[in-house]
């Protein structure tokens, strides 16, 4: 599974959306807007960045969360390096990566260093970025991953599309790779969702969604 690359097709030309599960990368709407609501507000950033911070993510995509996090570990004066690791199961190729991101010029500073060194899932050592992107089925790589995070981006394609990534057990998974009072946050309220969460061991809390969507989910292991 880690050869196989994410197949794309584009609408409005600009928004890239995966053939294998009929979903778009971002939202029709505000991509960044949405990862700031949802992934950089539901888990409490960039107020709770500290020196050593690890970030953990399903499904890295086009970088943009990433991207979106390092701007503001930047932006907040930190100056060791931000710990970000992403399992990919479909990586997306640097120039269909390259295409997506012209989208959010308030990121490009971020995307350029990112573009520049970028040839596929690895590790990579920016300055105040350390990155680690980990292809292959999550399902098989996060239970051999040794770190824990302080916060999780749960950014898998729709529950409904892609229903593998949001299992109870890959949901156990997250809780045993996340600090006492660590976070986790999804654009998701699916019921099986939360409810995988709190089976985990999470303190799950519905609260309001971004643009249309009416909900999305917070969670805190105690």
């Amino acid at each position: 599974m880690a050869d196989q690359h994410a197949e794309l097709s584009w609408r409005e030309g600009a928004i890239p959306v995966s053939d294998r599960f009929d979903d778009p990368y971002f939202s029709l709407q505000n991509g960044l807007e949405e990862t700031r609501h949802v992934f950089l507000a539901g888990n409490d950033l960039p107020q709770r960045f500290a020196p050593g911070f690890c970030i953990a993510e399903l499904g890295f995509g086009t970088g943009l969360n990433m991207l979106a996090a390092w701007m503001e570990w930047e932006k907040s004066g930190q100056s060791t390096p931000l710990h970000f690791v992403s399992f990919e199961a479909f990586p997306m190729a640097r120039e269909d990566m390259a295409r997506a991101l012209q989208a959010f010029p308030v990121v490009a500073p971020w995307a350029e260093r990112l573009l520049s060194v970028w040839t596929g899932p690895g590790c990579y050592d920016l300055e105040t970025l350390r990155l680690e992107v980990i292809a292959g089925d999550a399902r098989m790589s996060l239970p051999e991953w040794t770190a824990r995070a302080d916060a999780w981006f749960l950014d898998g394609f729709s529950p409904a599309k892609n229903p593998e990534l949001w299992e109870a057990s890959l949901m156990q998974q997250v809780a045993r790779h996340t600090v006492s009072g660590g976070t986790a946050a999804t654009y998701t309220a699916a019921g099986f969702v939360r409810r995988g969460l709190e089976d985990a061991g999470f303190e799950v809390t519905r609260v309001p969604g971004f643009g249309r969507k009416r909900h999305m989910t917070r969670a805190q292991m105690p």
